[in-house]
């Protein structure tokens, strides 16, 4: 069988619905070409009024049948994964399942999953989720369980160093991407279910630091060397500013080889939202990127200036991402909607602007994002 690549997969997909699209006109020019000559009109028109009934209800039997597989609800489980010298990772998984789901609290939301149940489903496709700065692996538990819902695996990773009660090493960024290829490495070979797994079909999501996360193991190779310039020109960036007031200096990782960023070849697409250091990168750096991309950006991100982050990126693509800004949006607004009690003890990230309702737009966003995974991970 043809092997196609991601985009090929996208381009496949536009001409069938084309291709179906004119098919359905041809039948009926040919329909009303093969019985003008020998039935009168109005039993042509009743003929055609049949067959095009009759074209609908295939199109929607068609659709049904095509479509993925949708789970009657979602398993989770929290595991641990082996990291060579280092402490085990921490990462959460969720799942299709036929199990019940009831409510369980994670950390500060409450969850409709089925701990531990079995996975339904095979040859499932995967999608490996990397946080922001200050993080953890459930800080997009919404888009998670929207991808189980459509029939993907979605395993997210607590990034060892980088994490909302670790952040000892924050800033030596390399180390994201590699703990992200061992989470892929995990998945496809170790975990209990990993035979439920298509190992050709697999994605990458990535937030903030997250995304910067996903730029490299896509491909991406970063040039930590122009952190400190940028700061000298733009001070007043928040990344320049954190690292000021933290007495770092910006030439941090400016010596970093090419070498010990992790790329990751078995990722076939990516989705990424509000990249962090996305001026770092740059089209040389950026070059190696063939995979489809999904670009997101808060158009009132007051975190990262504006156009030295998604910007600098969608510019720098060697192939254009399918890119969407968000109106009114804030940078954290690319996080989950919060309960009362997470508002009242993180509100930096929990407000939103004025008139910005973060619920519907998830409903959005997630809905695109899973959109664009069915697409591509075909």
């Amino acid at each position: 069988m043809e092997q196609r690549g991601p985009l090929a997969n996208m381009r496949e997909y536009d001409r069938r619905q084309r291709l179906f699209i004119q098919r359905e006109d041809d039948t009926l020019i040919r329909f009303a070409s093969a019985t003008h000559h020998s039935m009168p009109f109005d039993q042509i028109n009743d003929n055609k009024e049949i067959i095009v009934r009759l074209m609908v209800m295939f199109t929607i039997v068609f659709a049904l049948v095509s479509a993925p597989a949708h789970a009657a609800d979602v398993g989770f489980e929290e595991i641990k994964i082996t990291n060579g010298a280092e402490p085990p990772l921490t990462a959460g998984i969720w799942y299709p399942t036929d199990a019940p789901a009831t409510p369980h609290t994670l950390g500060n939301v409450t969850q409709m999953v089925a701990p531990g149940a079995p996975v339904t489903g095979h040859d499932l496709p995967l999608v490996v989720m990397s946080h922001g700065g200050g993080g953890w692996y459930d800080g997009h538990y919404d888009t998670a369980i929207a991808l189980a819902h459509a029939g993907f695996v979605a395993a997210a990773v607590s990034h060892a160093g980088d994490t909302f009660d670790d952040q000892s090493r924050v800033l030596e960024l390399w180390r994201r991407p590699a703990q992200l290829h061992r989470m892929v490495d995990y998945m496809l070979d170790e975990w209990r279910w990993h035979g439920r797994l298509d190992a050709s079909r697999v994605g990458a999501f990535g937030f903030s630091n997250g995304g910067f996360t996903v730029l490299v193991a896509a491909g991406g190779t970063p040039d930590l060397s122009s952190i400190a310039p940028h700061c000298e020109a733009h001070p007043d960036d928040d990344l320049c500013e954190a690292l000021k007031h933290m007495g770092v200096d910006p030439r941090i990782g400016a010596d970093v080889p090419a070498s010990a960023w992790v790329h990751d070849p078995r990722i076939k697409a990516a989705v990424i939202a509000a990249p962090a250091f996305g001026f770092t990168f740059g089209r040389a750096g950026l070059a190696n990127v063939h995979v489809p991309v999904q670009l997101w950006r808060a158009a009132d991100d007051r975190h990262q200036q504006h156009p030295y982050y998604d910007e600098a990126v969608r510019a720098a693509l060697p192939h254009a991402p399918d890119y969407h800004v968000v109106a009114g949006a804030g940078h954290y607004d690319f996080l989950p909607p919060c309960d009362v009690r997470l508002a009242h003890k993180r509100p930096e990230l929990c407000n939103s602007l004025p008139g910005f309702d973060r619920a519907a737009f998830h409903e959005q966003f997630n809905a695109a994002v899973v959109q664009f995974f069915q697409a591509t991970l075909r």
